[in-house]
Order: structure tokens, then sequence, then C-alpha cells
């Protein structure tokens, strides 16, 4: 039996960007099904949906209704929509914390989440990465922790196995956040305008979150004319 092939999968994603989350949860679930075939390396790239957030946040519901200029029922059936898709996924957007009662949902400012995930990729390699990136979703959207707040941060990222001084050094680094940065600007150079956006071996493209099925028969295309 043939040894599976190896790709490597680069996710622009954003900590606030729930179809981020669906769409691991849909690759995953490919790559569940193409066990033995296909074995793919994630690392997680920054793209922030909001660079201008204020460091207090904005209310979740309020921001995209002004964003998007939706109403309020418009924005229930887009929750729906998107709660359906998220539990075929394999992936729960809904609050499971502590407090009797949810704190609102917020949306924040994301670039010190993009320079720890940097950082963790850097000093740490793309498992352990990976393993921050899905706590800070959870952090989010299941916790609804305050993750624009660099204690919040610092705190999720010792929770992971990372040392917190040398996060947190990570976090005043200059040189750090320019990397971010300039990862952004390629992004945009890629065309890429909306997140999820997957790069396979470093040039094959998978916008969007897709249904198991259709990164399935992308991966198997791409490890294809990898061989070739």
């Amino acid at each position: 039996m043939s040894a599976a092939q190896q790709l490597t999968i680069d996710i622009y994603s954003d900590v606030m960007c729930p179809w981020c989350a669906i769409g691991y949860g849909q690759l995953t679930q490919a790559l569940e099904q193409l066990d033995g075939e296909i074995e793919a390396q994630i690392r997680w790239r920054p793209f922030e949906l909001n660079p201008d957030m204020p460091a207090e946040g904005e209310e979740q519901e309020a921001h995209l209704q002004r964003k998007y200029r939706r109403s309020a029922e418009e924005g229930a059936a887009v929750r729906g929509q998107m709660k359906a898709i998220a539990e075929k996924a394999g992936v729960s957007l809904a609050y499971d914390g502590d407090e009797a009662e949810a704190p609102p949902a917020m949306m924040w400012n994301t670039r010190d989440a993009h320079k720890l995930l940097t950082f963790a990729l850097e000093q740490a390699g793309p498992s352990v990465q990976t393993q921050l990136k899905l706590a800070l979703f959870r952090a989010h959207f299941n916790h609804r922790r305050r993750i624009g707040e660099r204690a919040v941060l610092l705190d999720i990222a010792a929770e992971n196995g990372l040392h917190r001084e040398a996060a947190k050094a990570a976090l005043d680094d200059a040189d750090l956040e320019a990397r971010v940065i300039a990862e952004e600007r390629e992004a945009w150079d890629l065309n890429i305008s909306g997140v999820p956006a997957m790069i396979v071996n470093g040039k094959f493209m998978i916008p969007g979150a897709q249904a198991p099925d259709v990164y399935v028969n992308a991966l198997r295309r791409v490890a294809e004319k990898s061989r070739a």
C-alpha cells in the first residue's frame, strides 16, 4: 500500500469569522474521507475582516447590520442558515460558557490574535498553531471571552501550552507585527477579499467554506497535479 500523499494547506482566516470555523469543520470531514490517501499540514494565515475595529469592540448584531445593511429579520435568517450548515459540519457556534446568562456576542479587533497565531506557528509548529486557533474559535463563539484584550489572549496561549511571557513578548514585537501585515498584503495580492480561503501547495486556491465532497474532489485534483 502506497503512503498517503502530503499536501500543505494555508488557510487565510479571521478569528471572528464563523464561516472559517465551519470551513475547517468541513475540511476536517473531507480529510477523514481521504485518510490513507492524502494527509495535510495545515497552517493558518492572517486576514482581518475589521482591521479598524476599536479596542472596545462592537456588539455583533449591530456591527453586522451596519456593515451589510441588513435588517434584524435578515440577520436572523442568515444565522439560522449558518447554524444548520455548522451543525452538519460538526461545528457549534452556540454559547456554552459558565454564566447562566450569555454575555453579549461581540466583534473584536483581531490583530493581536493573529500575532499570537504567527508566533505559535514560528515557535511551536503547525499542530500547536491549529490547537491555538481552535481554542480561539471556542473562546470567541462558545465562551464569548474578550479576545480583543491581551490578558485574555495570554490566558488562552498559556492554556494551550505556550509560554506566557514569550507570548507577551511576541505581542510587543514590532517585527512580528510587520510579518503579519505583510502576510495580509499577500492575501490581497492573491485576490483574497473574503475568508476562509485555502491555498493548497502554495498555488491552488479553494475559496469559501465548501461542502466536504467539494474539498475531497479539489484535494484529489491538486494531489494528481502535484504528482504529474
